[in-house]
């Protein structure tokens, strides 16, 4: 008995060794990082992905500690996504409170949706404390830039590209608006320019086609035939009618386009007037802008939605009126 009553003190003795040094490692190890050191946690990351990130940068000494340090504070699921700045000399429980809570942040990662405008865009920027919205949207709807073929745009309408960014916190609204419009450049095709002069719009005006396309076309198979439409109705000198133009102008969305909408008088009202309306009227993403560079030829110039996310293209307004009559009453 007394055998067995010593190596019992002895396994407990150890258990409070081993829970002791557990905790000097959690709360009180400053060993790491040795520098200031910037990691990225990316989107839907686990936490066992974030750990084991944070090892290989040297911020944190144990992979498993940091998991054990997360299910005890029933943190696991909690970690934000985005680019972290740590100072040198974080205990592990420090490192883990500014993953879960977003201190120490420098950038957080913002995706922007297809067909958002520039004033939507600022909403999104400004919800996550990337600036305050009226000022982006004033700033995103009063710069201009170059574009390849040396047209100057009106605003960056159409030029924020839609993506997934690392924004870094405390930017200016021109350097948010330079990451959306260089990735916007990337995504140009190489040959921009000629194909402009081929179609015989300035690129400017191809990107305000482009976003008519991300705003009333619902499926990718659609998106050039649609464009199509569009440049076959600006050959002829027919009005555009696009409903998408003239809900531009409202300050909240519409479901329904009412005939007082149609009458009035406005630059973006396609039904009234010819041509382009003066900007893009949101921000197309890639298969829109694909599409209005690279058109499908056809002899449509009519569509009507007929649900589950396609259109019926026509050729004449008897056909047209038969499609309307078919899908919308």
């Amino acid at each position: 008995m007394w055998w067995i009553l010593r190596a019992l003190v002895l396994v407990f003795a150890v258990a409070i060794a081993a829970a002791a040094y557990v905790y000097y490692l959690a709360a009180f190890d400053r060993s790491r990082p040795a520098t200031e050191t910037n990691v990225v946690v990316a989107r839907g990351s686990t936490t066992h992905e974030v750990a084991r990130q944070l090892k290989a940068s040297g911020v944190i000494g144990h992979v498993r500690l940091f998991e054990l340090l997360a299910r005890a504070k029933r943190v696991e699921t909690s970690v934000k996504a985005g680019e972290y700045r740590f100072g040198p000399k974080l205990t592990p429980l420090e490192v883990l409170d500014r993953v879960v809570t977003g201190g120490s942040q420098v950038a957080v990662w913002v995706t922007i949706p297809e067909g958002f405008t520039a004033r939507e865009i600022a909403g999104v920027l400004a919800d996550r404390n990337l600036g305050d919205g009226a000022a982006l949207t004033e700033y995103f709807l009063r710069e201009t830039i170059v574009l390849p073929d040396r047209s100057r745009s009106r605003n960056l309408e159409g030029l924020l590209f839609p993506n997934t960014y690392l924004m870094p916190l405390q930017s200016t609204p021109a350097a948010l608006a330079r990451i959306m419009t260089d990735q916007f450049s990337t995504e140009l095709p190489r040959d921009a320019v000629e194909r402009a002069k081929r179609l015989k719009l300035s690129i400017p005006q191809i990107v305000t086609l482009a976003s008519l396309i991300e705003r009333e076309a619902k499926a990718d198979d659609e998106r050039r035939l649609m464009a199509g439409v569009y440049y076959n109705r600006l050959r002829l000198n027919m009005p555009l009618e696009v409903d998408a133009t003239i809900e531009y102008t409202f300050a909240h969305h519409k479901d329904v386009i009412t005939r007082a909408d149609l009458a009035r008088d406005t630059p973006y009202n396609t039904y009234l007037r010819q041509g382009l309306p003066p900007t893009p009227i949101a921000n197309p993403g890639g298969p829109s802008l694909r599409a209005a560079f690279d058109p499908q030829p056809s002899d449509f110039l009519f569509y009507v939605y007929m649900g589950n996310g396609h259109h019926a293209f026509s050729r004449t307004l008897s056909e047209h009126n038969a499609n309307v009559a078919k899908y919308l009453h």
